[in-house]
């Protein structure tokens, strides 16, 4: 049975050189995230400490939260609660809509595409203008983010040179990466000075202070909210850490294990309303309290959406974001969507080598490999087991639970290396559509070691 996922990342793998240049790039990632880490000894060390404090963290947000929100109010700031997407976008409206405001800039934020703000605002006759490069680009081209992190890694210069001369009037031809960058500052100068209001996300809410936190590479951030007085910041409530100490762990890892960097190039605190101005902060539930419940699950918290899974899964380098039908791709959106809605995310499960490669870098130690193994139990239950898997492991288990056919099946096994290619690659073999089948040894691992040959 062909999945969604499977369909999807099949037409992906038709661009062969966009594939192998996917892959290699996020395996370079990869490689950088690996040559940083080891170059802080006490790397096992924060990454026990941040999944202790997360898990800390999220089995106390009632008094982490409420701390935040009395600190922030406590600065001048305007704090909200939202339980839902509908709640956080009509918040977000309402605050722009008192204000007059038409023109509206934002910097990324996950939180904001999980809960479809644009689409929402502009609906409103309100303009938002995304203000970091990648989802800039993007938004011109009406694309979904197809990485957390690096939105844009799937597309290439020359796709951004020909938009850009369409959207921007750029010389036609020119696809030199610096040259593209200094035309989309100059197109986006234009939009910072003339916003009414500027959006951020929040990487981290610190409790004890009640401030945000935005680590950026780009500064759009900072562009944004550095001209008008109106500005909004919203976060996901498991993004709340206790203290600037704990804080201190986070920020240690992030950079590392998204982008291979000691820290990304900006990191921002706001905790105070400019001068003249206003900050109003939004605090998003949207599901996280009833991943809270989930014992098996709750881990799913301590993501810090670093991306890190991503550019080491080779599921993902191979098929690419957009074959994903949640909205995150990735082992960590495999596992979000399953939270979500597992009946309708259901296929993305089926993504996965389950080689624990996004566990083991994963800077918060969550078990993403042993949650998908979970979901994958799971799926008999939710009516949407694969027959044919079914009734292959049901052979399966019927034979090894029977040592004198499985010990037959071995000895003869040989003979299928000498049987005709057209018998064995065809419509049938879905393995063999993609790879080679393996060669069966003319002696078993059984047999040499009733002959003694294996010690």
């Amino acid at each position: 049975m062909s999945t969604k996922h499977s369909k999807a990342a099949a037409e992906f793998l038709k661009n062969k050189k966009q594939a192998a240049w996917h892959d290699e790039t996020l395996w370079l990632v990869r490689a950088k995230r690996d040559r940083l880490s080891k170059e802080v000894p006490e790397w096992e060390e924060l990454r026990n400490m941040a999944c202790a404090t997360k898990l800390y963290s999220n089995s106390h947000l009632d008094e982490l939260l409420v701390e935040f929100e009395n600190n922030a109010r406590a600065n001048g700031a305007h704090v909200y609660w939202a339980k839902d997407a509908d709640e956080y976008c009509n918040i977000v409206y309402n605050i722009l809509n008192q204000h007059g405001v038409k023109h509206f800039i934002k910097s990324k934020s996950m939180l904001a595409e999980e809960c479809e703000l644009n689409p929402f605002l502009e609906s409103k006759g309100i303009e938002v203008v995304e203000s970091d490069l990648g989802e800039r680009i993007l938004q011109l081209m009406h694309l979904k983010p197809s990485h957390i992190v690096l939105p844009a890694i799937h597309i290439k210069r020359e796709q951004v040179g020909e938009l850009f001369e369409r959207e921007m009037g750029t010389e036609k031809g020119n696809f030199d990466p610096t040259y593209l960058t200094h035309a989309a500052r100059k197109n986006l100068r234009q939009k910072f000075i003339h916003a009414e209001a500027a959006m951020t996300g929040a990487n981290f809410a610190v409790a004890s202070t009640g401030e945000i936190v935005v680590c950026t590479n780009e500064g759009n951030a900072d562009m944004g909210t550095s001209q008008p007085k109106l500005q909004i910041a919203a976060f996901g409530m498991e993004k709340i850490v206790p203290d600037r100490e704990s804080l201190g762990v986070f920020t240690r890892l992030l950079a590392r294990s998204a982008t291979g960097q000691p820290i990304t190039t900006y990191t921002s605190h706001y905790r105070k309303p400019r001068e003249g101005g206003e900050l109003h902060i939004i605090i998003v539930d949207n599901g996280r309290s009833k991943i809270l419940a989930d014992p098996k699950h709750i881990k799913t918290l301590n993501c810090i959406r670093c991306g890190a899974c991503m550019n080491t899964c080779p599921v993902y380098r191979r098929s690419g974001g957009y074959s994903y039908t949640y909205f995150i791709p990735g082992p960590i959106g495999i596992n979000l969507g399953m939270l979500k809605a597992p009946l309708h995310y259901y296929d993305n499960v089926s993504a996965c080598s389950l080689c624990y490669s996004c566990s083991f870098v994963c800077p918060a130690k969550v078990d993403l490999a042993e949650q998908i193994y979970l979901w994958r139990q799971d799926l008999d239950k939710l009516g949407k087991a694969d027959r044919m898997k079914k009734v292959m492991s049901g052979g399966m288990e019927f034979m090894m639970k029977r040592p004198s056919i499985f010990n037959m099946a071995l000895k003869w096994a040989p003979l299928v290396n000498g049987v005709p290619r057209f018998l064995i690659y065809n419509g049938l073999n879905d393995w063999g559509k993609g790879r080679e089948m393996p060669k069966f040894a003319k002696e078993s691992f059984n047999e040499m070691w009733k002959k003694g040959k294996v010690k």
